[in-house]
């Protein structure tokens, strides 16, 4: 198979995302990866340890393609779709993740230093992970859902909260970024 050197225009994944927006709307479905997550620990039994799984997941399988097409796509997209070329990074952003310990920044989408299995041999690296995590999912429980979720389907159904959330992902980004990732490294 030949391997694509582009990306997608926006005009040609645009309207599909909108179309698959549209159809989710008219079968009365919400989109999000939070909600696989729950759907998947309630299968799991995580309903015996928490009321908040205790529900019918079996309404959900349908959105466990999801997951699956997650799946079927980054296969793809990395074997058949990547042209191997390093990010594009602006020099002022390599320059400040090299100060930072980032040695091959922009070599590919996650940095060695975190995501490796030699990485994992850092106790500070398994810290930041951990922590990280367990902020992602009080985050993504607290705030009613996830980036995806709100940021694609809330947004399309001109839900306020969801535009809430979305400013505060940004601003919180932004915090993370500029403020307290550089402390951290």
């Amino acid at each position: 198979m030949q391997t694509l050197l582009n990306p997608w225009p926006w005009y040609i994944s645009g309207p599909i995302i909108a179309l698959v927006m549209a159809l989710l709307l008219y079968f009365g479905k919400t989109f999000g990866m939070s909600s696989n997550l729950k759907t998947l620990c309630a299968i799991g039994g995580a309903g015996r340890i928490s009321d908040f799984f205790k529900f019918n997941w079996k309404d959900q399988l349908w959105n466990l393609t999801v997951v699956l097409g997650a799946i079927i796509g980054g296969f793809i997209a990395t074997q058949y779709l990547s042209n191997n070329t390093p990010i594009d990074l602006n020099p002022n952003t390599v320059a400040e993740l090299q100060n930072m310990g980032f040695q091959n920044a922009g070599a590919s989408l996650l940095p060695s230093e975190l995501f490796s299995l030699e990485s994992l041999k850092s106790p500070k690296t398994l810290i930041i992970l951990i922590i990280g995590g367990v902020l992602v999912g009080f985050g993504t429980r607290y705030a009613g859902g996830c980036t995806s979720g709100h940021a694609i389907t809330g947004l399309s159904n001109l839900q306020k909260p969801s535009l809430i959330a979305v400013i505060g992902f940004f601003i919180g980004g932004l915090i993370m970024t500029n403020l307290i990732l550089p402390l951290i490294f």
